[in-house]
This record gives C-alpha cells, sequence and structure tokens, in this order.
C-alpha cells in the first residue's frame, strides 16, 4: 500500500479497539446495547486484540501488520483484503473465516486452525473500494500444525512458508505456489493441488504416490529418497573421511585427502555440531535441517548446497563460498562471516571474504552476526534479520532486501543499491511480534 493509501486509513487508539470488542461481546450474548465489531480501511498497527473474542466480526481493508492476534477467536468473521503481515496469529482461530485476498506475510500462525476458511483471490483496498485480483499472501509464514483441511486456498502463495505437521486435507490448493515451503509430516490426503507448483518445497514424511500426474510442480523438491549421493556410498566413514582430511590440511596436501562432500545428501547425519571442516568441499550438498551449531567451516567451497532450516549459530565461516546456496529460515545468529586471511605473511598475503553472491537468505536470522566485507550481490535477502550485525564494507549490489530488519546493524561502507519502492523493517531492539 502506498503512502496516498495510508493516508486514507483512519487509526484507531487501543482504548477505541477495547470499547468495540466490549459492544461485540454483548452482540455475542444477546445483550441490550450490544453491536457487531465493524471496521473498513482502519489502521491497527501494532494493538492487540490477544484473547479476545471477534467471532462473525467485520474487518475489511484494515492494516492489521504487528498486532499481538494469538489466541483471538475470528471464527466466522470476515478480515476481506487485510493486511495481517508480521502479526502474532499463535494458535488464532480462523475457521470459517473470509481471509479473501488478504496479506499475511511472514507472520506467525503456529497452531492456528484455517479449518474451512476462504484464503481464495480477494480484493485489494483501494480508497475505499475493493479491486479483484489478489491472492492471499502467507509468504515465509509461520503455519506449523495449522489446521488448513477443507480451506479454500486456490491460488495462495505459500512460499518459503513453516507448515511443517500442518493438516491441509481436502483442502483446494489448485494453482497454489507452494515454492521453498516446508511441508514435512504435513497431512494432505484429498487435498486438491492441480496445478501447484512445489519446486524445491520440504516434503519429508509425505505421501506424494496420489498427487503425481497433476501437473504439480516437484522439481527440487527434498522428500524422503535421498536427493544425490547417499553417505553411505562415499566408501568410508564420514568421521575417518573427516580425519584424512585433516591430515590433509596438517600436511598441506601432502597426506591425507580433502573432504569433496559435493552432490551428498547429508540428512541422516543429523549433527556436526562443533565439527572441525575447515576447506572443506561441498557444492550443492544438502545439508537441511542440520544442527551446525559453531561448526568450523572457514575456506569452504559450499556453492549451490541446501542449508534451509539449520541451526548455525556462532558458526565460523570465515572466506567460505555460498553462491547460488539456499539458507533461507537458517539461524546464524553470531556467526563469523567475515574476511579470512590468506597467506603465511609477506606481499602475497590477502583476505579472502565471505561470499553469498545469488544466494537465497530469506527469512534468515542473522543477528549479531559478523559479515564485514562479505559479498551479498544479486542475493535474496527478504525479510532477512540483520539486527546488531556487523555490515561494514558489505557489497549489497543488486540484492533483494524487501522488509530487510537493521536495526543497530553497522552499516558504514556498505555498498546498499536497494530499491527504494520496497520497504526495510526498522523494528523496536527487543524484537517483533
Amino acid at each position: 500500500m502506498n503512502q496516498q493509501e495510508e493516508a486514507r486509513l483512519e487509526a484507531i487508539s487501543q482504548d477505541q479497539l477495547d470499547a468495540m470488542v466490549e459492544l461485540h461481546n454483548r452482540f455475542l450474548e444477546g445483550r441490550l446495547g450490544g453491536r457487531r465489531a465493524h471496521l473498513t480501511n482502519t489502521d491497527l498497527t501494532g494493538l492487540s486484540l490477544r484473547g479476545k473474542n471477534l467471532r462473525q466480526g467485520n474487518f475489511m481493508g484494515c492494516v492489521m501488520e504487528r498486532m499481538d492476534l494469538s489466541e483471538t477467536n475470528f471464527q466466522e468473521a470476515s478480515l476481506y483484503a487485510c493486511d495481517l503481515s508480521n502479526s502474532n496469529l499463535f494458535k488464532t482461530i480462523f475457521t470459517r473465516a473470509d481471509l479473501r485476498g488478504a496479506r499475511i506475510e511472514n507472520a506467525n500462525l503456529e497452531g492456528a486452525d484455517l479449518e474451512s476458511a476462504d484464503l481464495r483471490v480477494g480484493g485489494v483496498a483501494r480508497g475505499g473500494n475493493f479491486d479483484t485480483g489478489r491472492a492471499v499472501n502467507f509468504r515465509g509464514a509461520n503455519l506449523s500444525g495449522a489446521k488448513l483441511s477443507g480451506s479454500m486456498a486456490s491460488k495462495a502463495d505459500f512460499s518459503d512458508a513453516m507448515m511443517a505437521g500442518a493438516n491441509i486435507s481436502r483442502a483446494d490448493f489448485r494453482g497454489a505456489k507452494l515454492e521453498g515451503a516446508n511441508l514435512s509430516n504435513a497431512k494432505i490426503s484429498g487435498t486438491q493441488l492441480a496445478g501447484a507448483s512445489m519446486k524445491s518445497a520440504i516434503l519429508i514424511g509425505v505421501e506424494l504416490a496420489a498427487l503425481k500426474g497433476n501437473g504439480v510442480d516437484f522439481s527440487d523438491a527434498i522428500t524422503d529418497d535421498n536427493i544425490g549421493t547417499s553417505i553411505a556410498a562415499l566408501g568410508e566413514p564420514l568421521p575417518k573421511l573427516i580425519e584424512n582430511h585433516r591430515l590433509w590440511l596438517r600436511t598441506v596436501g601432502q597426506a591425507g585427502k580433502q573432504l569433496d562432500l559435493s552432490a551428498v545428501d547429508m540428512r541422516m547425519i543429523g549433527s556436526l555440531k562443533l565439527e572441525k571442516m575447515t576447506a572443506i568441499r561441498a557444492v550443492a550438498t544438502k545439508f537441511f535441517g542440520m544442527n551446525l551449531y559453531k561448526v568450523e567451516l572457514q575456506s569452504a567451497v559450499l556453492d549451490e548446497s541446501d542449508f534451509r532450516n539449520c541451526d548455525m549459530e556462532f558458526a565460523d565461516l570465515r572466506g567460505s563460498s555460498f553462491k547460488e546456496a539456499n539458507l533461507s529460515h537458517a539461524n546464524l545468529s553470531g556467526a563469523n562471516c567475515s574476511s579470512l586471511l590468506i597467506g603465511t605473511g609477506g606481499p602475497t598475503n590477502r583476505f579472502q571474504p565471505c561470499v553469498f553472491e545469488k544466494a537465497r537468505l530469506r527469512y534468515t536470522v542473522l543477528r549479531g552476526a559478523l559479515l564485514k566485507n562479505a559479498v551479498f550481490r544479486g542475493a535474496d535477502l527478504s525479510y532477512a534479520d540483520l539486527r546488531d550485525a556487523d555490515l561494514r564494507d558489505a557489497d549489497f549490489s543488486g540484492a533483494i532486501m524487501e522488509g530487510i530488519i537493521l536495526d543497530g546493524a553497522n552499516t558504514e561502507g556498505a555498498i546498499m543499491e536497494r530499491d527504494r519502492s520496497r520497504p526495510v523493517f526498522r523494528l523496536p531492539a527487543e524484537g517483533k511480534n
């Protein structure tokens, strides 16, 4: 929504909202003086309806960003064309609610109940009118364990959403966009998915046999089958291969052998926590969901690898290459991604930066990370959390930075040629909803 459209919205206070809720509760109870909640084109940004009963309430074209709506009851309510982006919707009830055309991007819907909700294409508020054509936007939202059975979500956008354990059985997801979504152990029995895109989706524990042949795009999706070489096919146990690699490092290549995990599916290992794997090669490797806490991966070649949902807190990644890698939803809080000094002294010394060129870092957490001189040319950092990060002299040329969070970050000397039409979030230090 542009500035002119925002100017037409009437804002109300928390006290006014509470008074409306009280009248609505009187209405639900059939008490004298009760009145159904009805708000159109109203700005409710940052307010709270936590735990309130708004069953059968009417909200149309309202801006409801960064609200606390946890455990709120919106059963059979209308939230037509509302913007609930970045709100806390933990265990919120949307049973049979009208969410057509809603924007729910980057919100927390963990445990939310959207059973039989209407999530189809709907209207967009334009000066009091509603223009049709907007699909419901759940990009990056947390829908883990949410109930969407029987919901109508044709053409809805769930790209990069967390939907582990969600129930979407008997739902209408025809033409929906689920690219990069995590649907691990999701229930999909009877779901209509004709024409849906599940490219690069995570489908572990999902029965796919009944869905194939319906025009569903499963390209690059992660399933229970190995994507690439199995660990067992490496010939020797991984600990021995790592030890041979360390010998190769100590002898500067005179003995041992460099560890090459390229195209290997590492998921069955589960954890490489605290492991020392400096200078390994792992191109197009699947690390998805692994525990890589404080792992040492300095000067490693990790291009095109999948680190989605990995715990990489305080990892030492100095001087490593992550070109075209996927780190969406990974946690790199406190990680050291600064330059690495190459050489043993003298004029031939050089600093090797950490390179994330054309990498995907959507919704990645990089709070307090050391990223001095890091290269993000052409990378997608949509909604990445870079609070308190050291970004001095980092190169973001051509990067997508929609919704990036930069509070407290040191950006001295950084190259940031972002698209000014896309917002950058600057939230309070205590965090967002």
